[in-house]
């Protein structure tokens, strides 16, 4: 199958495309697995299954389901100078780093040159989507606020970076034709700046200087486009110094940027634009300051599902109403589906597959709290993707052009309904990201719904909770869940160091989330006493940044960051630690009906 092209201007000819490609799932799905058979059946990996036989029957019969674990081994070898052929007939190009913090262990993904066709592709076939809802967009611009990250070389000379510096940096990025619905504010010189302090600035600067272009906003995401409004925050009055001045910081280094900005952003001093930036930020609350400062702006573009739903309240305060979309879903394995009704309310997001970027498969689960956790996946269910029904749980594998063979995810999805022959999915949560003391399994989704429950009795006392993650605190017998909370005001100092925290208050935070939690946890806490009374500790501002700042020293992409729901190093806990200003428990045991089926071990 010829990589797809898709013209984002012609937006009648991409809104076809998608009707073809949704109407013949099932057979393009065939396609794709035939061609990536034919191209890679004589590969060392699929030769070990196969022996020369390269049926779609025979594959799906021989070739196992796999995690990472066994596919690490082909990529220690590429990484250390063996062929491409051991696992693909394209040569291998570079590496794709994951997040680093989706199930504790950082991950590298092989990818080719014809990967990046693909990936243009899918970009572009998400712009008429968006015209098809929103009017206009040709009319100005989009701050999206992109980041790279530096690469590393592995010995063999092959890059590895993360999947969107990896396309930031490719020519379809850098050389991309002009499309007139997509015009962004800010330059690739700041983009593809490696210091992203310095691309933060540049990038808001430029959003600030063209603010009456700009006509959405937004990131990958929601945390970025968050971590990005707390910098402008921050760094406003030294941003309407530069806008009054025409001058940029000294401090902007990065010398292509920094050329960029003053030859094409600042070509003169504008001190009634800084003057009302500065009348805007003044304020003493931020609410709505999205919508203040950029006024044209019709959406905030992020991805607000799964762990990022967290995010929706505060993006709510500082977005003053404006609609928040999800377009698309990918990861670094591949790209793989497209969100074909944006407006809807992030609760109802659905993404359909597209089917030329790669065969998918799905192991059938019981409920969102997956038996696929299982190692083995021989006696689990495994249907194509036109077989899933509405209404059930699936675990995602991919067979990629990139050679991944029949690998898991870690996603688990819901089938919500179909977009003709093509299956619509529901992001629930990761694999294996969970919390655990004893025979009590938390879930990212489990976590997110308690948090979201317990955090609405602060929210009468102006507080609002923006970050949260966990542990398993094993330290203390029995152990018990600790949170850590950074919270701020609604009005006012955004800090709540020296703020008092009530109590009272704070307990029925913790008996909340205690109480959200599922049967198992409730028994364990209840009848066996296995669990302990869980612990909300709130840290001081700026704490989650820090975090951020971490992690990405030990190798995480600031692009592609997602607050760790789930801390399991002990260096990351203790910087949570030293920053806590106020520890709180549970008072209360929670409510256990041992006549719930659900609660059994």
């Amino acid at each position: 199958m010829v990589v797809l092209s898709c013209d984002p201007n012609d937006l009648e000819g991409s809104m076809r495309l998608i009707e073809e490609l949704t109407c013949n799932a099932g057979r393009i799905q065939e396609e794709v697995l035939q061609e990536i058979l034919e191209r890679n059946s004589g590969t060392e990996y699929l030769q070990g299954f196969l022996r020369g036989r390269s049926s779609s029957e025979q594959f799906k019969k021989q070739v196992p389901v796999v995690d990472y674990d066994r596919v690490k081994p082909y990529i220690d070898r590429l990484a250390n100078g063996e062929p491409s052929q051991i696992i693909s007939t394209e040569p291998i190009l570079e590496l794709l780093t994951s997040s680093g913090t989706s199930g504790g262990k950082p991950k590298m993904m092989p990818s080719t040159a014809e990967e990046l066709d693909r990936k243009t592709f899918f970009y572009n076939i998400l712009i008429p989507v968006m015209n098809r809802y929103v009017e206009g967009l040709e009319e100005g611009k989009s701050m999206y606020l992109l980041f790279v990250k530096p690469e590393i070389n592995t010995p063999s000379g092959l890059p590895a970076r993360p999947v969107l510096t990896s396309y930031y940096k490719s020519r379809h990025f850098r050389n991309r034709p002009f499309n007139r619905f997509n015009v962004y504010t800010s330059p690739d010189e700041a983009i593809l700046c490696s210091d992203s302090k310095q691309s933060m600035f540049c990038q808001l600067l430029c959003g600030l200087v063209q603010r009456n272009d700009v006509l959405r906003v937004g990131a990958v995401f929601a945390s970025a486009f968050l971590r990005t409004v707390k910098f402008l925050e921050e760094h406003w009055r030294e941003l309407c110094a530069n806008i009054r001045a025409g001058q940029i910081s000294d401090w902007i280094t990065d010398g292509p940027c920094r050329e960029a900005i003053s030859s094409r952003v600042l070509a003169r001093p504008n001190p009634a634009l800084a003057d009302l930036i500065e009348a805007e930020c003044g304020r003493e609350a931020w609410e709505g300051i999205v919508r203040r400062l950029w006024p044209r702006t019709k959406y905030v573009d992020v991805i607000v599902t799964g762990s990022m739903a967290q995010y929706i309240p505060l993006l709510e305060f500082y977005g003053g109403g404006l609609p928040l979309v999800s377009t698309m879903y990918g990861s670094s394995e591949c790209y793989l589906g497209i969100n074909l009704r944006p407006l809807d309310r992030p609760a109802d997001v659905s993404y359909t597959l597209l089917p030329n970027m790669a065969h998918f498969e799905f192991l059938q689960v019981v409920d969102d709290r997956t038996d696929a956790d299982v190692e083995c996946t021989c006696d689990l269910k495994v249907v194509d993707l036109v077989d899933v029904e509405v209404g059930c749980y699936y675990e995602l594998v991919v067979t990629t052009f990139t050679g991944l063979y029949r690998y898991r995810v870690g996603d688990i999805l819901k089938v919500t309904g179909f977009q003709n022959a093509a299956p619509q999915f529901r992001f629930v949560h990761r694999r294996n990201v969970v919390l655990s003391v004893d025979s009590d399994k938390t879930n990212e989704e489990d976590l997110l719904r308690a948090v979201t429950r317990a955090k609405h009795l602060l929210e009468p006392l102006g507080w609002l909770l923006t970050e949260y993650s966990s542990y398993a605190d094993s330290a203390s017998i029995p152990g018990h869940y600790v949170l850590f909370w950074e919270l701020r005001t609604t009005v006012g100092s955004s800090d709540n160091d020296g703020v008092p925290l009530d109590s009272a208050v704070m307990e029925n935070c913790c008996a909340a989330v205690e109480a959200s939690l599922d049967a198992v946890y409730r028994r364990c806490r209840n009848r066996d006493r296995s669990v302990g009374p869980l612990e909300i500790r709130v840290v001081r501002a700026g704490a989650f940044d820090a975090l951020m700042d971490y992690c990405v020293s030990r190798g995480s992409s600031v692009n592609q960051y997602k607050t760790p729901r789930c801390i399991k190093s002990p260096e990351a806990i203790r910087l949570l630690d030293e920053v806590v200003v106020g520890r709180f428990f549970s008072r209360k045991v929670p409510f256990w009906d041992p006549c719930d089926p659900s609660s059994s071990s």
